[in-house]
């Protein structure tokens, strides 16, 4: 007997539709026609460029591989929309090797509002970090040049944050997994920037694999918003007076955005102030003056709201908070968790022999890239990591679940590149290269190993930096004998290359 197929809409479907039921006083008759013809087109995958790794030209130089049509995203300068694509963007070696992130274009929004200073190196908490997208776009829009504390209160979610900034590239960083509520008393006033994205019931009216709809009970969104405010205020009590935080969520309800900062407002009066952020969107995406039955203050309006049909993005909030006053003195504040650290730094004379190997090995120069990123080398176990000197001053004896980069690893020929450092510097690698003839670039993506069509004048043993005959990074390879050994971690293999033109 045939299965029939039920009628009835799915859990996500009725999510959507109790929304629209809800938001549908918020909005003119106008913009109401609008949103609906929104939510009818498909919602475009967009990128953003990591420029540690790459630059403008190299994603017009993609699009050109790989068959896409791009668009650039209005508010965020290295951000573009992949309107058509011949290949697609998830199955590239250029994103598997971290030089650039998929995310949805909404949320590059949060870290466009910061003010960060050209050559500045500031403190930076991510309170929700994970999965890691907002991280990587703070540690871009510094230049890996301040020091980021990603944090995450769900264990669960820790690898994943992990391994995004892993392939990221990112040094100065460390990962961390405790309830954000907590860092407003550990750290009072001690950060120049704080983001959280804030846990929400994600009503953005676009549902997306990472972020799906679900019908969302009156009693939990009110457990949200009492949470969305407790952190909230832990993180503007970490900030320092002066310092920038940005409130973000990836719902369009009320309850969530508008009124949990109304509460802030509220509980400390004058301790911070909404400021406005026109000259960071093509046109005005105001917060709500009020909903049917509720008028927020007037400095809430300064706050931007993203409905699906201002830019062609799902649903988004975010507001920029300056804080112009400390807390009250009477707000107690308790110690972090202590841990011992020992952090075995190298020695000069050690430091001076690998910079001198890798010059030797690579034609690597070493020295003056860790030298702006205010990062020194620490062995540990059997690998050489690049470490944030400031992590050593601020946040020493704090548990951390990572720390700064593996760029080395010891094997019997010497130092060599760790694959993350391999896809960070591996583009001013001047020697230590192999090219792989175009017709073999497809099985190495797949990790296959391949045969060396001519030898290099390099012992057997030895890993090399891999590429194309385009430039590409392809990743790492050992020499072994007439064969090239392919190191490409399992994570990075391609499930089909790309054609090769």
């Amino acid at each position: 007997m045939s299965r029939v197929r039920s009628s009835s809409p799915s859990a996500a479907e009725r999510a959507l539709e109790e929304a629209l039921a809800r938001f549908r006083p918020l909005l003119s008759a106008e913009e109401w026609q609008a949103l609906l013809e929104e939510l009818k087109r498909p919602l475009a995958p967009a990128l953003r460029l990591n420029p540690l790794k790459a630059s403008p030209s190299d994603v017009q130089t993609w699009a050109e591989w790989y068959g896409w049509r791009l668009q650039p995203v209005p508010f965020c300068p290295t951000g573009w929309w992949v309107c058509e694509a011949t290949y697609p963007v998830s199955q590239t070696i250029e994103h598997r090797l971290g030089y650039y992130y998929i995310q949805e274009a909404a949320s590059m929004l949060p870290v466009e509002l910061f003010d960060f200073s050209p050559n500045a190196r500031p403190l930076i908490l991510d309170m929700a970090a994970s999965p890691g997208g907002k991280t990587t776009h703070l540690v871009a829009r510094t230049s890996d040049r301040g020091l980021i504390i990603a944090n995450d209160s769900s264990r669960e979610r820790l690898t994943a944050l992990r391994l995004v900034l892993q392939t990221w590239g990112a040094i100065n960083l460390a990962v961390t997994g405790f309830p954000g509520e907590r860092w407003g008393g550990w750290y009072p006033e001690t950060f120049d920037a704080v983001l959280l994205d804030a846990p929400c019931s994600m009503q953005s009216l676009r549902p997306l694999e990472s972020h799906p709809m679900r019908p969302i009970s009156p009693g939990e969104q009110q457990r949200l918003a009492q949470r969305q405010v407790a952190l909230l205020i832990s993180g503007l009590r970490a900030l320092k007076v002066g310092g920038q935080m940005v409130y973000a969520t990836c719902t369009l309800a009320p309850e969530e955005n508008e009124a949990v900062l109304e509460a802030a407002l509220q509980r400390y009066p004058g301790v911070f102030e909404i400021e406005p952020v026109d000259d960071r969107l093509p046109a005005p995406a105001p917060a709500l003056e009020a909903t049917p039955d509720h008028s927020f203050p007037p400095q809430v309006r300064h706050a931007v709201r993203l409905w699906p049909h201002r830019f062609h993005t799902a649903g988004f909030f975010a507001a920029r908070l300056r804080k112009v006053a400390s807390f009250p003195s009477e707000l107690v504040t308790t110690p972090p968790p202590k841990v011992r650290m020992p952090l075995a730094w190298l020695k000069p004379t050690e430091v001076r022999e690998l910079y001198e190997a890798l010059k030797r090995d690579y034609g690597l120069d070493l020295q003056p890239l860790l030298e702006i990123q205010a990062a020194g080398l620490l062995r540990r176990q059997s690998y050489l990591y690049a470490i944030p000197r400031a992590f050593e001053i601020h946040f020493g004896n704090l548990p951390v679940v990572t720390l700064g980069l593996a760029l080395l690893e010891s094997t019997p020929e010497g130092w060599t590149l760790t694959h993350e450092g391999m896809a960070r510097f591996g583009r001013h690698c001047e020697r230590g290269r192999v090219v792989l003839p175009e017709e073999m670039v497809p099985a190495w993506l797949r990790g296959e190993d391949v045969p060396l069509v001519v030898p290099p004048p390099w012992p057997a043993s030895r890993v090399v930096v891999v590429t194309d005959a385009r430039g590409r990074i392809l990743g790492r390879g050992r020499v072994q004998r007439a064969q090239l050994k392919n190191l490409l971690p399992r994570r990075v293999v391609l499930q089909r290359a790309p054609l090769t033109s």
